[in-house]
């Protein structure tokens, strides 16, 4: 029986790993100087948490969610990680603490979608929610926090858009000067793009589908529609953004349909864009989410955050060489070199031996393929109480004792 990886899922084979170990680091080294402390939820939850939390007109609980049903207990693999992290900071009473609250996370999502290049039914992300604060400052502190852990990464030709979906009462003028504009033509809408258009028509201006696309450019829809009329305390917070980015020298476009895939965003919404490539690609997308802690039990609560695809970040940067093992021990005699393996890995350095004792010449072969420096131990070293090191990229030769090596 060949059993094979389920489609859309994907091994992270020992070759690869480097990258991910380094991407995984970064982010530690990043949002540990910010405060962001790490957070690791549970891979699945009760379903009504993303029923609730993401959104009824989103593909993401239509289409995509992996749902099965355990005692009675409809239950969901993750396939975001904001709802799951709101639901750990009410549970675990975070709101009772001076704000802000400031988590971040690694780990595996589930969505069933088509799989194609950088895009998995299993996939990886990498994010920051912020808790408590209502200023700008917040947004900017999270938008700040993505490009300095791109450019750690090595991506420094960046695009970062940004855009404010303003609150209820300033979209609802918005909404309806746009189903005014899609009126004409909604019947030949996608089926998804006609049911937003009752429930959320914003949601219209994020669809994928191309027929949907080229009806819009056709029909001119972008012209017709003037983007949202921000009320005046919006207004001020999307102006207070644009002035921390100005001082901070955070080069920005103002894209005015930027609106992101999920219902719950108020306000700030930004995406940033990575030109490594030579085309641009959205390796991060974002924003302000201040009624989800409310929607979720809890009491009204600003807050923003953002998510960045692992597996398009590892097809970004560069591949990085695994790194080789302090030392290899070559010998003959088992016992002596696996007690010299075991003093040298108690004092920090990274060792191995050869498990078959074949001959000098074939374990030379290996050393000089995963080791720094060979240390051979033959029956003269044993017998005099020295080890010979061999540098296996100068192949220079010295020989030496164990507490001079060490």
């Amino acid at each position: 029986m060949n059993i094979k990886a389920q489609k859309g899922t994907k091994d992270i084979l020992p070759s690869e790993i480097t990258n991910w170990q380094f991407i995984e680091d970064c982010a530690k080294k990043v949002f540990n100087k910010a405060n962001f402390k790490e957070i690791r939820t549970p891979i699945f939850e009760d379903t009504n948490l993303f029923e609730r939390g993401v959104g009824d007109t989103t593909d993401i609980v239509n289409k995509e969610m992996y749902t099965f049903t355990k005692s009675d207990r409809s239950l969901t693999l993750r396939p975001e990680n904001t709802a799951g992290v709101v639901r750990a900071y009410l549970e675990h009473n975070f709101f009772r603490e001076s704000p802000p609250i400031k988590f971040w996370y690694f780990g595996p999502m589930f969505r069933y979608e088509r799989p194609q290049a950088g895009r998995q039914r299993q996939f990886h992300q990498i994010g920051v929610e912020m808790f408590g604060v209502q200023d700008a400052s917040a947004d900017v502190e999270c938008i700040m926090l993505a490009v300095e852990f791109l450019k750690t990464l090595g991506l420094n030709d960046l695009t970062v858009e940004i855009n404010s979906l303003g609150c209820n009462t300033c979209r609802k003028e918005f909404k309806d000067e746009l189903k005014k504009a899609i009126a004409p033509f909604k019947d030949k809408l996608c089926e998804d793009c006609q049911n937003r258009y009752e429930k959320n028509p914003l949601r219209i201006l994020d669809c994928k589908n191309e027929a949907c696309n080229k009806l819009f450019e056709e029909n001119n829809l972008r012209n017709k529609v003037s983007g949202i009329k921000l009320c005046p305390e919006c207004s001020e917070h999307y102006n207070k953004l644009k002035l921390y980015l100005d001082a901070l020298n955070i080069k920005y476009i103002e894209n005015p349909y930027l609106v992101r895939g999920l219902d719950y965003y108020t306000k700030t919404v930004f995406e940033i864009k990575s030109n490594n490539l030579g085309s641009q690609n959205a390796v991060c997308g974002g924003g302000r989410y201040d009624g989800l802690v409310e929607t979720l039990g809890g009491e009204k609560t600003p807050a923003v955050g953002w998510a960045m695809g692992v597996e398009r970040l590892n097809s970004l940067i560069q591949p990085i060489e695994d790194k080789k093992l302090d030392y290899y021990v070559v010998s003959d005699n088992q016992l002596e070199a696996v007690k010299l393996t075991k003093k040298l890995r108690e004092h920090g350095l990274s060792a191995e031996f050869d498990y078959n004792s074949r001959k000098f010449a074939k374990q030379l072969e290996k050393a000089s393929k995963i080791a720094k420096k060979a240390l051979i131990l033959g029956e003269e070293e044993i017998k005099n109480n020295f080890i010979t090191v061999k540098d296996l990229n100068t192949f220079e030769q010295r020989k030496m004792n164990l507490q001079e090596l060490i």
